[in-house]
């Protein structure tokens, strides 16, 4: 038997996105308490998030909405991290306030947010490790939020992941595909 790499590079790529949740849901978290939420979108979904990317920047005007809506259009997949949102009762002070308590409804705990990054850093070394092409996008991140593709989830990152000669989520200039 002859495999050719380019016959089976799509659902390798999709293996490691698997492998990459995984990664996610072991990472260290604060106090031991589990709230990521992961989720991988390949096809039609990418679409979907695409143009939600691009109503996004119709709200705000920023141009990296367009490039990286464009640059995802790219991607074999993309694995969704999210945590939602849960006061760990440290009283830490981390995110600004003196208490849990004192603080408002809409402010992240800190612990969330470093949970989050250790499991965004636990999936991009299995990415790296597999030698597969990614990159965190904030954006995606915004427009999977939107669309609740993490139910609950009120901070949600993007990984694109792409098994190609060049990494195509390094584009770097602003596009307009208006034109």
């Amino acid at each position: 038997m002859i495999l050719n790499e380019r016959d089976c590079r799509h659902e390798e790529a999709v293996n490691v996105g698997r492998q990459m949740m995984v990664a996610a849901r072991t990472a260290p978290k604060g106090k031991g308490v589990d709230i990521i939420e992961t989720a991988l979108i390949t096809g039609e979904e990418i679409q979907i998030l695409s143009e939600t990317m691009i109503e996004i920047n119709k709200e705000n005007g920023f141009k990296f909405f367009l490039r990286d809506a464009e640059n995802i259009l790219n991607a074999e997949c993309i694995i969704l991290i999210g945590t939602r949102e849960q006061a760990q009762g440290l009283n830490c002070s981390h995110c600004g306030y003196n208490t849990c308590a004192e603080r408002p409804s809409g402010v992240p705990c800190s612990l969330n947010a470093i949970d989050l990054g250790i499991a965004i850093g636990s999936a991009c070394a299995t990415a790296a490790d597999h030698r597969v092409d990614s990159r965190v996008m904030f954006s995606a991140g915004i427009a999977a939020q939107r669309l609740n593709w993490l139910e609950d989830c009120k901070m949600v990152m993007a990984i694109p992941i792409s098994a190609s000669s060049k990494n195509p989520f390094f584009d770097r200039k602003p596009k307009d595909i208006n034109k």
